[in-house]
Protein backbone atom coordinates (compact mmCIF):
# COMPACT_ATOMS: atom_id res chain seq x y z
CA UNK A 1 0.00 0.00 0.00
CA UNK A 2 2.85 2.34 0.88
CA UNK A 3 4.57 1.53 -2.43
CA UNK A 4 1.32 2.25 -4.31
CA UNK A 5 1.03 5.66 -2.60
CA UNK A 6 4.64 6.42 -3.54
CA UNK A 7 4.11 5.60 -7.24
CA UNK A 8 0.80 7.45 -7.26
CA UNK A 9 2.47 10.55 -5.80
CA UNK A 10 5.18 10.53 -8.46
CA UNK A 11 2.67 9.96 -11.29
CA UNK A 12 0.39 12.76 -10.08
CA UNK A 13 3.36 15.09 -9.54
CA UNK A 14 4.64 14.55 -13.09
CA UNK A 15 1.15 14.83 -14.59
CA UNK A 16 0.43 18.09 -12.81
CA UNK A 17 3.90 19.40 -13.69
CA UNK A 18 3.12 18.73 -17.37
CA UNK A 19 -0.26 20.46 -17.13
CA UNK A 20 1.19 23.39 -15.19
CA UNK A 21 4.11 23.78 -17.60
CA UNK A 22 1.79 23.81 -20.63
CA UNK A 23 -0.53 26.40 -19.07
CA UNK A 24 2.44 28.56 -18.09
CA UNK A 25 3.82 28.53 -21.63
CA UNK A 26 0.39 29.36 -23.06
CA UNK A 27 0.33 32.34 -20.70
CA UNK A 28 3.78 33.42 -21.92
CA UNK A 29 5.51 32.46 -18.66
CA UNK A 30 8.39 30.14 -17.80
CA UNK A 31 7.34 26.49 -17.26
CA UNK A 32 9.00 26.78 -13.83
CA UNK A 33 5.93 28.74 -12.69
CA UNK A 34 3.71 25.82 -13.71
CA UNK A 35 5.91 23.29 -11.92
CA UNK A 36 5.85 25.34 -8.71
CA UNK A 37 2.06 25.68 -8.96
CA UNK A 38 1.74 21.89 -9.42
CA UNK A 39 3.72 21.39 -6.20
CA UNK A 40 1.46 23.81 -4.31
CA UNK A 41 -1.65 21.90 -5.51
CA UNK A 42 -0.45 18.56 -4.05
CA UNK A 43 1.31 19.97 -1.00
CA UNK A 44 0.22 19.10 2.54
CA UNK A 45 -0.60 22.78 3.08
CA UNK A 46 -3.43 22.98 0.52
CA UNK A 47 -6.77 21.12 0.37
CA UNK A 48 -7.03 17.97 -1.72
CA UNK A 49 -4.55 15.21 -2.45
CA UNK A 50 -1.38 15.11 -0.34
CA UNK A 51 1.53 13.56 -2.24
CA UNK A 52 4.37 11.66 -0.60
CA UNK A 53 6.76 14.56 0.00
CA UNK A 54 9.66 12.35 1.11
CA UNK A 55 9.54 10.26 -2.08
CA UNK A 56 9.36 13.32 -4.31
CA UNK A 57 12.21 14.96 -2.40
CA UNK A 58 14.35 11.89 -3.11
CA UNK A 59 13.69 12.30 -6.83
CA UNK A 60 14.26 16.03 -6.46
CA UNK A 61 17.87 15.28 -5.44
CA UNK A 62 18.33 13.77 -8.89
CA UNK A 63 16.72 16.92 -10.29
CA UNK A 64 19.37 19.07 -8.60
CA UNK A 65 22.14 16.80 -9.90
CA UNK A 66 20.93 16.84 -13.53
CA UNK A 67 20.12 20.56 -13.36
CA UNK A 68 23.61 21.42 -12.15
CA UNK A 69 25.18 18.87 -14.51
CA UNK A 70 23.45 20.65 -17.40
CA UNK A 71 24.72 24.04 -16.17
CA UNK A 72 28.27 22.67 -16.05
CA UNK A 73 27.90 20.97 -19.43
CA UNK A 74 26.88 24.23 -21.09
CA UNK A 75 29.30 26.35 -19.07
CA UNK A 76 31.21 28.30 -21.70
CA UNK A 77 34.24 30.15 -20.41
CA UNK A 78 34.83 31.60 -23.90
CA UNK A 79 31.45 33.38 -23.79
CA UNK A 80 32.38 34.86 -20.43
CA UNK A 81 35.83 35.93 -21.65
CA UNK A 82 34.35 37.82 -24.61
CA UNK A 83 32.52 40.19 -22.24
CA UNK A 84 34.80 39.76 -19.21
CA UNK A 85 35.49 43.51 -18.93
CA UNK A 86 31.88 44.10 -17.85
CA UNK A 87 30.49 40.68 -16.85
CA UNK A 88 33.04 39.66 -14.20
CA UNK A 89 33.44 42.94 -12.26
CA UNK A 90 29.78 43.78 -12.88
CA UNK A 91 28.54 40.48 -11.45
CA UNK A 92 30.83 40.75 -8.42
CA UNK A 93 29.66 44.31 -7.65
CA UNK A 94 26.00 43.48 -8.29
CA UNK A 95 26.00 40.28 -6.18
CA UNK A 96 27.79 42.09 -3.34
CA UNK A 97 25.36 45.04 -3.37
CA UNK A 98 22.27 42.85 -3.75
CA UNK A 99 23.46 40.51 -0.99
CA UNK A 100 24.11 43.49 1.28
CA UNK A 101 20.62 44.84 0.51
CA UNK A 102 19.02 41.47 1.28
CA UNK A 103 21.08 41.09 4.46
CA UNK A 104 19.97 44.57 5.57
CA UNK A 105 16.36 43.48 5.12
CA UNK A 106 17.12 40.42 7.24
CA UNK A 107 18.63 42.53 10.02
CA UNK A 108 15.64 44.90 9.87
CA UNK A 109 13.32 41.92 10.47
CA UNK A 110 15.39 40.68 13.39
CA UNK A 111 17.32 37.83 11.70
CA UNK A 112 20.76 36.82 12.90
CA UNK A 113 23.90 37.23 10.76
CA UNK A 114 23.72 33.78 9.16
CA UNK A 115 20.10 33.95 8.08
CA UNK A 116 20.50 37.53 6.87
CA UNK A 117 23.52 36.51 4.77
CA UNK A 118 21.86 33.52 3.08
CA UNK A 119 18.68 35.57 2.53
CA UNK A 120 20.78 38.25 0.79
CA UNK A 121 22.60 35.78 -1.41
CA UNK A 122 19.40 33.95 -2.38
CA UNK A 123 17.97 37.34 -3.41
CA UNK A 124 21.00 38.26 -5.55
CA UNK A 125 21.07 35.36 -8.03
CA UNK A 126 18.96 35.41 -11.22
CA UNK A 127 17.83 32.41 -13.28
CA UNK A 128 19.76 31.65 -16.47
CA UNK A 129 16.86 29.47 -17.68
CA UNK A 130 14.31 32.29 -17.33
CA UNK A 131 16.69 34.85 -18.84
CA UNK A 132 17.51 32.83 -21.97
CA UNK A 133 13.82 32.12 -22.54
CA UNK A 134 13.06 35.87 -22.35
CA UNK A 135 15.90 36.71 -24.75
CA UNK A 136 14.81 34.01 -27.22
CA UNK A 137 11.18 35.13 -27.14
CA UNK A 138 12.27 38.64 -28.11
CA UNK A 139 14.85 37.63 -30.75
CA UNK A 140 17.71 39.14 -28.74
CA UNK A 141 20.00 36.10 -28.46
CA UNK A 142 22.38 37.28 -31.22
CA UNK A 143 22.80 40.80 -29.81
CA UNK A 144 25.66 42.21 -27.75
CA UNK A 145 23.15 42.89 -24.96
CA UNK A 146 22.43 39.16 -24.71
CA UNK A 147 26.14 38.28 -24.68
CA UNK A 148 26.75 40.69 -21.83
CA UNK A 149 23.84 39.58 -19.63
CA UNK A 150 24.49 35.85 -20.27
CA UNK A 151 28.18 36.35 -19.43
CA UNK A 152 27.05 38.23 -16.32
CA UNK A 153 24.95 35.25 -15.20
CA UNK A 154 27.81 32.82 -15.93
CA UNK A 155 29.92 34.92 -13.54
CA UNK A 156 27.02 34.78 -11.06
CA UNK A 157 26.99 30.98 -11.38
CA UNK A 158 30.70 30.83 -10.47
CA UNK A 159 30.10 33.04 -7.41
CA UNK A 160 27.20 30.82 -6.34
CA UNK A 161 29.25 27.65 -6.78
CA UNK A 162 31.91 29.13 -4.49
CA UNK A 163 29.26 30.03 -1.94
CA UNK A 164 27.79 26.52 -2.05
CA UNK A 165 31.27 25.24 -1.18
CA UNK A 166 31.44 27.32 2.00
CA UNK A 167 27.75 27.16 2.98
CA UNK A 168 28.21 24.19 5.38
CA UNK A 169 30.81 26.18 7.35
CA UNK A 170 28.08 28.62 8.46
CA UNK A 171 26.31 25.99 10.58
CA UNK A 172 25.69 26.76 14.24
CA UNK A 173 28.55 25.84 16.59
CA UNK A 174 31.38 26.91 14.28
CA UNK A 175 31.61 30.54 15.38
CA UNK A 176 35.06 30.34 16.90
CA UNK A 177 36.66 28.87 13.80
CA UNK A 178 34.46 30.40 11.09
CA UNK A 179 37.22 31.92 8.95
CA UNK A 180 39.37 28.83 9.35
CA UNK A 181 36.43 26.68 8.25
CA UNK A 182 35.80 28.91 5.22
CA UNK A 183 39.45 28.70 4.14
CA UNK A 184 39.43 24.92 4.59
CA UNK A 185 36.18 24.65 2.60
CA UNK A 186 37.67 26.64 -0.27
CA UNK A 187 40.82 24.50 -0.16
CA UNK A 188 38.70 21.33 -0.23
CA UNK A 189 36.69 22.70 -3.15
CA UNK A 190 39.90 23.61 -5.01
CA UNK A 191 41.36 20.15 -4.36
CA UNK A 192 38.15 18.48 -5.56
CA UNK A 193 38.02 20.59 -8.73
CA UNK A 194 41.70 20.00 -9.55
CA UNK A 195 41.43 16.23 -8.94
CA UNK A 196 38.25 15.92 -11.02
CA UNK A 197 39.51 18.07 -13.89
CA UNK A 198 42.79 16.13 -14.08
CA UNK A 199 40.92 12.84 -13.75
CA UNK A 200 38.37 13.99 -16.28
CA UNK A 201 40.93 15.12 -18.83
CA UNK A 202 42.64 11.71 -18.77
CA UNK A 203 39.96 9.16 -18.03
CA UNK A 204 36.48 10.43 -18.91
CA UNK A 205 37.13 11.17 -22.63
CA UNK A 206 38.62 7.72 -23.19
CA UNK A 207 35.87 6.03 -21.22
CA UNK A 208 33.05 7.77 -23.12
CA UNK A 209 34.81 7.19 -26.48
CA UNK A 210 35.08 3.46 -25.75
CA UNK A 211 31.39 3.30 -24.85
CA UNK A 212 30.47 5.39 -27.93
CA UNK A 213 32.27 2.89 -30.19
CA UNK A 214 29.91 0.13 -29.08
CA UNK A 215 27.19 1.92 -31.07
CA UNK A 216 24.73 1.50 -28.21
CA UNK A 217 22.99 4.74 -27.25
CA UNK A 218 21.55 2.98 -24.21
CA UNK A 219 25.03 2.15 -22.87
CA UNK A 220 26.27 5.65 -23.70
CA UNK A 221 23.46 7.30 -21.70
CA UNK A 222 24.06 4.86 -18.84
CA UNK A 223 27.79 5.68 -18.88
CA UNK A 224 27.49 9.45 -18.57
CA UNK A 225 24.62 9.22 -16.05
CA UNK A 226 26.72 6.88 -13.88
CA UNK A 227 29.71 9.19 -14.27
CA UNK A 228 27.68 12.30 -13.40
CA UNK A 229 26.17 10.68 -10.31
CA UNK A 230 29.54 9.26 -9.27
CA UNK A 231 31.37 12.59 -9.50
CA UNK A 232 28.45 14.46 -7.88
CA UNK A 233 28.25 12.14 -4.88
CA UNK A 234 32.04 11.96 -4.51
CA UNK A 235 31.92 15.66 -3.59
CA UNK A 236 30.59 14.55 -0.20
CA UNK A 237 33.98 12.95 0.53
CA UNK A 238 35.47 16.46 0.35
CA UNK A 239 32.71 17.88 2.58
CA UNK A 240 31.07 19.62 -0.38
CA UNK A 241 27.51 19.72 -1.69
CA UNK A 242 26.15 17.38 -4.35
CA UNK A 243 25.18 20.46 -6.42
CA UNK A 244 28.82 21.53 -6.66
CA UNK A 245 29.88 17.98 -7.58
CA UNK A 246 27.26 17.80 -10.33
CA UNK A 247 28.41 21.14 -11.78
CA UNK A 248 32.03 19.95 -11.91
CA UNK A 249 30.87 16.68 -13.52
CA UNK A 250 29.23 18.72 -16.28
CA UNK A 251 32.37 20.81 -16.80
CA UNK A 252 34.48 17.63 -17.02
CA UNK A 253 32.21 16.08 -19.65
CA UNK A 254 31.96 19.37 -21.61
CA UNK A 255 35.67 19.06 -22.49
CA UNK A 256 35.26 15.64 -24.17
CA UNK A 257 34.75 14.98 -27.89
CA UNK A 258 31.39 13.34 -27.13
CA UNK A 259 30.03 16.33 -25.19
CA UNK A 260 27.62 17.30 -28.00
CA UNK A 261 25.92 13.89 -27.79
CA UNK A 262 25.85 14.03 -23.99
CA UNK A 263 24.26 17.49 -24.22
CA UNK A 264 21.55 16.12 -26.53
CA UNK A 265 20.88 13.03 -24.39
CA UNK A 266 20.90 14.76 -21.01
CA UNK A 267 18.18 17.29 -21.92
CA UNK A 268 15.18 14.95 -21.42
CA UNK A 269 16.65 13.61 -18.15
CA UNK A 270 17.47 17.11 -16.93
CA UNK A 271 14.08 18.54 -17.84
CA UNK A 272 12.08 15.65 -16.33
CA UNK A 273 13.98 15.50 -13.03
CA UNK A 274 14.32 19.28 -12.80
CA UNK A 275 10.53 19.48 -13.11
CA UNK A 276 10.28 17.14 -10.11
CA UNK A 277 12.71 19.38 -8.22
CA UNK A 278 10.56 22.47 -8.83
CA UNK A 279 7.43 20.50 -7.91
CA UNK A 280 9.09 19.52 -4.62
CA UNK A 281 9.93 23.18 -4.01
CA UNK A 282 6.27 24.07 -4.60
CA UNK A 283 5.19 21.33 -2.18
CA UNK A 284 7.22 23.00 0.58
CA UNK A 285 5.56 26.36 -0.09
CA UNK A 286 3.01 27.03 2.64
CA UNK A 287 0.65 29.85 1.58
CA UNK A 288 -0.37 30.29 5.22
CA UNK A 289 3.21 31.05 6.28
CA UNK A 290 3.59 33.52 3.41
CA UNK A 291 0.34 35.20 4.49
CA UNK A 292 1.61 35.44 8.07
CA UNK A 293 4.82 37.05 6.79
CA UNK A 294 3.22 39.25 4.17
CA UNK A 295 5.33 42.29 5.11
CA UNK A 296 8.61 40.40 4.57
CA UNK A 297 7.28 38.85 1.32
CA UNK A 298 6.27 42.29 0.00
CA UNK A 299 9.66 43.85 0.81
CA UNK A 300 11.66 40.94 -0.65
CA UNK A 301 9.54 40.86 -3.83
CA UNK A 302 9.79 44.62 -4.40
CA UNK A 303 13.57 44.54 -3.88
CA UNK A 304 13.96 41.60 -6.31
CA UNK A 305 11.81 43.25 -8.99
CA UNK A 306 13.01 46.83 -8.66
CA UNK A 307 16.02 46.93 -6.33
CA UNK A 308 17.94 44.16 -8.13
CA UNK A 309 17.05 45.69 -11.50
CA UNK A 310 18.25 49.12 -10.38
CA UNK A 311 21.49 47.75 -8.88
CA UNK A 312 22.25 45.77 -12.05
CA UNK A 313 21.31 48.69 -14.33
CA UNK A 314 23.46 51.24 -12.47
CA UNK A 315 26.36 48.77 -12.22
CA UNK A 316 26.23 48.02 -15.97
CA UNK A 317 25.91 51.73 -16.78
CA UNK A 318 29.32 52.36 -15.16
CA UNK A 319 30.99 50.38 -17.95
CA UNK A 320 31.46 51.74 -21.51
CA UNK A 321 28.55 49.93 -23.12
CA UNK A 322 25.29 51.18 -24.60
CA UNK A 323 22.36 52.29 -22.49
CA UNK A 324 20.27 49.51 -24.01
CA UNK A 325 22.81 46.96 -22.74
CA UNK A 326 22.47 48.37 -19.21
CA UNK A 327 18.66 48.25 -19.47
CA UNK A 328 18.76 44.64 -20.71
CA UNK A 329 21.00 43.63 -17.80
CA UNK A 330 18.63 45.32 -15.37
CA UNK A 331 15.58 43.56 -16.81
CA UNK A 332 17.36 40.21 -16.96
CA UNK A 333 18.28 40.30 -13.28
CA UNK A 334 14.85 41.32 -12.00
CA UNK A 335 13.97 37.72 -11.08
CA UNK A 336 15.12 34.73 -9.03
CA UNK A 337 15.42 31.11 -10.11
CA UNK A 338 16.97 27.70 -9.72
CA UNK A 339 20.12 28.77 -7.85
CA UNK A 340 18.04 30.75 -5.36
CA UNK A 341 15.98 27.61 -4.73
CA UNK A 342 19.12 25.50 -4.27
CA UNK A 343 20.68 28.02 -1.86
CA UNK A 344 17.42 28.26 0.11
CA UNK A 345 17.02 24.47 0.12
CA UNK A 346 20.56 23.84 1.39
CA UNK A 347 20.24 26.65 3.94
CA UNK A 348 17.02 25.15 5.30
CA UNK A 349 18.63 21.72 5.66
CA UNK A 350 21.66 23.21 7.43
CA UNK A 351 19.47 25.17 9.83
CA UNK A 352 20.68 28.52 8.46
CA UNK A 353 17.25 29.64 7.30
CA UNK A 354 13.88 29.41 9.03
CA UNK A 355 10.87 27.80 7.39
CA UNK A 356 9.19 31.22 7.22
CA UNK A 357 12.12 32.84 5.34
CA UNK A 358 12.34 29.81 3.06
CA UNK A 359 8.67 30.17 2.11
CA UNK A 360 9.07 33.89 1.49
CA UNK A 361 12.02 33.25 -0.87
CA UNK A 362 10.03 30.63 -2.80
CA UNK A 363 6.99 32.88 -3.12
CA UNK A 364 9.08 35.92 -4.14
CA UNK A 365 10.94 33.83 -6.75
CA UNK A 366 7.69 32.53 -8.26
CA UNK A 367 6.25 36.06 -8.37
CA UNK A 368 9.37 37.52 -9.97
CA UNK A 369 9.45 34.80 -12.65
CA UNK A 370 5.80 35.57 -13.49
CA UNK A 371 6.40 39.33 -13.74
CA UNK A 372 9.83 39.29 -15.45
CA UNK A 373 8.40 39.40 -19.02
CA UNK A 374 6.86 42.78 -18.13
CA UNK A 375 10.36 44.12 -17.37
CA UNK A 376 11.51 43.27 -20.90
CA UNK A 377 8.35 44.71 -22.45
CA UNK A 378 8.97 48.01 -20.65
CA UNK A 379 12.49 48.46 -22.08
CA UNK A 380 11.57 50.48 -25.22
CA UNK A 381 9.44 52.89 -23.15
CA UNK A 382 12.18 53.23 -20.51
CA UNK A 383 14.80 53.92 -23.18
CA UNK A 384 12.63 56.61 -24.77
CA UNK A 385 12.00 58.19 -21.36
CA UNK A 386 15.68 58.22 -20.38
CA UNK A 387 16.85 59.44 -23.78
CA UNK A 388 14.71 62.58 -23.36
CA UNK A 389 16.85 63.54 -20.35
CA UNK A 390 19.93 63.99 -22.52
CA UNK A 391 22.51 64.73 -19.78
CA UNK A 392 21.42 61.59 -17.88
CA UNK A 393 21.35 59.46 -21.04
CA UNK A 394 24.86 60.61 -22.02
CA UNK A 395 26.13 59.29 -18.67
CA UNK A 396 24.41 55.94 -19.24
CA UNK A 397 24.92 55.50 -22.98
CA UNK A 398 28.75 55.52 -22.93
CA UNK A 399 30.52 53.64 -25.68
CA UNK A 400 34.02 55.01 -25.52
CA UNK A 401 35.39 56.12 -28.89
CA UNK A 402 32.70 55.63 -31.53
CA UNK A 403 33.96 55.26 -35.14
CA UNK A 404 32.53 57.85 -37.52
CA UNK A 405 33.83 56.93 -41.01
CA UNK A 406 32.68 58.77 -44.16
CA UNK A 407 29.37 57.31 -45.33
CA UNK A 408 28.05 57.23 -48.93
CA UNK A 409 25.68 60.12 -49.60
CA UNK A 410 23.58 58.82 -52.52
CA UNK A 411 22.88 55.77 -54.66
CA UNK A 412 23.77 53.42 -51.81
CA UNK A 413 22.09 50.57 -49.99
CA UNK A 414 21.56 50.82 -46.23
CA UNK A 415 21.93 47.57 -44.28
CA UNK A 416 20.48 47.69 -40.77
CA UNK A 417 21.99 44.87 -38.71
CA UNK A 418 25.17 43.13 -39.90
CA UNK A 419 24.86 39.68 -38.40
CA UNK A 420 24.87 36.54 -40.52
CA UNK A 421 21.90 37.69 -42.65
CA UNK A 422 23.05 41.27 -43.17
CA UNK A 423 26.61 40.14 -43.90
CA UNK A 424 25.42 37.97 -46.82
CA UNK A 425 23.74 41.01 -48.37
CA UNK A 426 26.89 43.09 -47.83
CA UNK A 427 29.14 40.49 -49.47
CA UNK A 428 26.88 40.36 -52.55
CA UNK A 429 26.81 44.17 -52.87
CA UNK A 430 30.59 44.34 -52.49
CA UNK A 431 31.03 41.78 -55.31
CA UNK A 432 28.85 43.96 -57.57
CA UNK A 433 30.64 47.19 -56.52
CA UNK A 434 27.38 48.64 -55.15
CA UNK A 435 28.10 51.15 -52.37
CA UNK A 436 26.46 50.35 -49.03
CA UNK A 437 26.45 51.59 -45.46
CA UNK A 438 25.84 49.56 -42.32
CA UNK A 439 24.20 50.59 -39.06
CA UNK A 440 24.83 48.27 -36.09
CA UNK A 441 23.99 48.37 -32.38
CA UNK A 442 27.06 46.26 -31.54
CA UNK A 443 29.92 48.73 -31.14
CA UNK A 444 32.63 46.04 -31.23
CA UNK A 445 31.31 44.81 -34.58
CA UNK A 446 31.21 48.38 -35.93
CA UNK A 447 34.86 48.87 -35.01
CA UNK A 448 35.80 45.63 -36.80
CA UNK A 449 33.82 46.63 -39.91
CA UNK A 450 35.40 50.09 -40.04
CA UNK A 451 38.87 48.55 -39.62
CA UNK A 452 38.02 46.27 -42.57
CA UNK A 453 37.11 49.22 -44.80
CA UNK A 454 33.31 48.91 -44.58
CA UNK A 455 31.29 52.10 -44.09
CA UNK A 456 29.56 51.38 -40.77
CA UNK A 457 28.13 53.47 -37.97
CA UNK A 458 26.96 52.64 -34.49
CA UNK A 459 23.45 53.37 -33.27
CA UNK A 460 19.80 52.42 -33.00
CA UNK A 461 18.26 52.43 -36.48
CA UNK A 462 14.86 53.19 -34.97
CA UNK A 463 16.05 56.72 -34.15
CA UNK A 464 15.72 59.42 -36.81
CA UNK A 465 19.08 60.95 -35.90
CA UNK A 466 20.86 57.70 -36.81
CA UNK A 467 18.98 57.31 -40.09
CA UNK A 468 19.75 60.92 -40.99
CA UNK A 469 23.49 60.13 -40.79
CA UNK A 470 22.90 57.36 -43.35
CA UNK A 471 21.25 59.70 -45.90
CA UNK A 472 18.04 57.67 -46.25
CA UNK A 473 16.36 60.20 -48.62
CA UNK A 474 18.98 59.47 -51.32
CA UNK A 475 19.44 55.71 -50.75
CA UNK A 476 18.67 53.06 -53.40
CA UNK A 477 17.27 50.56 -50.90
CA UNK A 478 17.04 49.80 -47.18
CA UNK A 479 17.64 46.23 -45.97
CA UNK A 480 16.57 45.60 -42.36
CA UNK A 481 18.22 42.39 -41.08
CA UNK A 482 18.04 42.81 -37.29
CA UNK A 483 16.61 39.82 -35.37
CA UNK A 484 14.82 42.01 -32.79
CA UNK A 485 11.21 42.45 -33.94
CA UNK A 486 10.58 45.74 -32.12
CA UNK A 487 13.76 47.33 -33.55
CA UNK A 488 12.86 46.12 -37.06
CA UNK A 489 9.33 47.53 -36.82
CA UNK A 490 10.51 50.93 -35.57
CA UNK A 491 13.30 51.05 -38.19
CA UNK A 492 10.81 50.25 -40.97
CA UNK A 493 8.48 53.07 -39.91
CA UNK A 494 11.37 55.53 -39.48
CA UNK A 495 12.91 54.71 -42.88
CA UNK A 496 9.56 55.05 -44.64
CA UNK A 497 8.98 58.36 -42.88
CA UNK A 498 12.32 59.65 -44.22
CA UNK A 499 11.84 58.36 -47.79
CA UNK A 500 8.38 57.64 -49.22
CA UNK A 501 9.63 55.72 -52.27
CA UNK A 502 12.78 53.82 -51.25
CA UNK A 503 12.42 50.00 -51.43
CA UNK A 504 12.45 48.57 -47.90
CA UNK A 505 13.23 44.87 -47.47
CA UNK A 506 12.81 43.35 -44.00
CA UNK A 507 13.76 40.11 -42.29
CA UNK A 508 10.95 38.72 -40.10
CA UNK A 509 11.17 36.02 -37.45
CA UNK A 510 7.79 34.51 -38.34
CA UNK A 511 4.98 34.76 -40.83
CA UNK A 512 2.79 36.50 -38.27
CA UNK A 513 4.92 39.65 -38.55
CA UNK A 514 4.49 40.08 -42.32
CA UNK A 515 1.25 42.07 -42.17
CA UNK A 516 2.61 44.52 -39.57
CA UNK A 517 5.73 45.23 -41.65
CA UNK A 518 3.69 45.83 -44.80
CA UNK A 519 1.43 48.26 -42.91
CA UNK A 520 4.51 50.23 -41.81
CA UNK A 521 5.76 50.53 -45.40
CA UNK A 522 7.95 47.49 -46.10
CA UNK A 523 7.98 46.43 -49.78
CA UNK A 524 9.28 42.91 -49.21
CA UNK A 525 9.28 40.78 -46.05
CA UNK A 526 11.47 37.67 -45.95
CA UNK A 527 11.07 34.92 -43.35
CA UNK A 528 14.31 32.89 -43.19
CA UNK A 529 12.47 29.90 -41.72
CA UNK A 530 10.19 29.82 -44.81
CA UNK A 531 13.09 30.21 -47.21
CA UNK A 532 15.10 27.44 -45.57
CA UNK A 533 12.15 25.06 -45.70
CA UNK A 534 11.40 25.87 -49.35
CA UNK A 535 15.01 25.31 -50.42
CA UNK A 536 15.13 22.03 -48.50
CA UNK A 537 11.90 20.97 -50.24
CA UNK A 538 13.33 21.87 -53.68
CA UNK A 539 16.55 19.95 -53.07
CA UNK A 540 14.57 16.92 -51.80
CA UNK A 541 12.44 16.88 -54.99
CA UNK A 542 15.58 17.00 -57.15
CA UNK A 543 17.22 14.25 -55.07
CA UNK A 544 14.31 11.85 -55.73
CA UNK A 545 14.45 12.43 -59.48
CA UNK A 546 12.14 15.37 -60.22
CA UNK A 547 13.04 17.89 -62.91
CA UNK A 548 14.97 20.86 -61.39
CA UNK A 549 12.85 23.39 -63.32
CA UNK A 550 9.61 21.80 -62.05
CA UNK A 551 10.99 21.73 -58.51
CA UNK A 552 11.88 25.42 -58.76
CA UNK A 553 8.42 26.25 -60.16
CA UNK A 554 6.75 24.37 -57.29
CA UNK A 555 9.01 26.15 -54.80
CA UNK A 556 7.93 29.55 -56.17
CA UNK A 557 4.26 28.54 -56.00
CA UNK A 558 4.60 27.32 -52.42
CA UNK A 559 6.40 30.53 -51.49
CA UNK A 560 3.54 32.66 -52.84
CA UNK A 561 0.96 30.56 -50.98
CA UNK A 562 2.80 30.71 -47.66
CA UNK A 563 3.61 34.43 -47.78
CA UNK A 564 0.08 35.35 -48.88
CA UNK A 565 -1.46 33.22 -46.13
CA UNK A 566 0.90 34.67 -43.50
CA UNK A 567 0.26 38.22 -44.67
CA UNK A 568 -3.49 37.77 -44.14
CA UNK A 569 -3.23 36.23 -40.64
Amino acid sequence: MEEFHLLTSIAIALGLALAGGVLARLAGLSPIVGYLAAGVVISPFTPGYDADLDAIRELAELGVIFLMFGVGLHFNLRDLMRVRSIAIPGAIIQVALATATGATIGFAFGFDFRESLVLGLAMSIASTVVLIRSLEDRGLMSTVHARVVIGWLIAQDIITILFLAILPTLEEGRDTELWREIVLALLRATAFIVVMLIFGARVVPRFLSIIARTGSRELFILAFVAGALGIATSAAAFGLSVALGAFIAGVVVSETETSHQVAADVVPLRDAFAAVFFVSVGMLLDPGIVRDNLDLFAVVTVVVLFGNAAIAFVTAAVFPYSGRTALTVGAGLAQLGEFSFIIADDSLELGLMSVATYNVILAAAATSICLNPLAFRSLPALERLLSRARPVWRLIDRQGEIPEPPLPRSGHVIIIGYGRVGELVGHALAQLNVPFAVVESDLERVRRLVAGGIAATWGDAGRHEVLDRLHVPTARAVVIAVPDESTALVATAAARDRNASVPILVRARSGGEIGAFHLLGANEVVVPAFEGGLELMRQALIAIGNDPEEALHLSHAMRDIHYQAAGHD
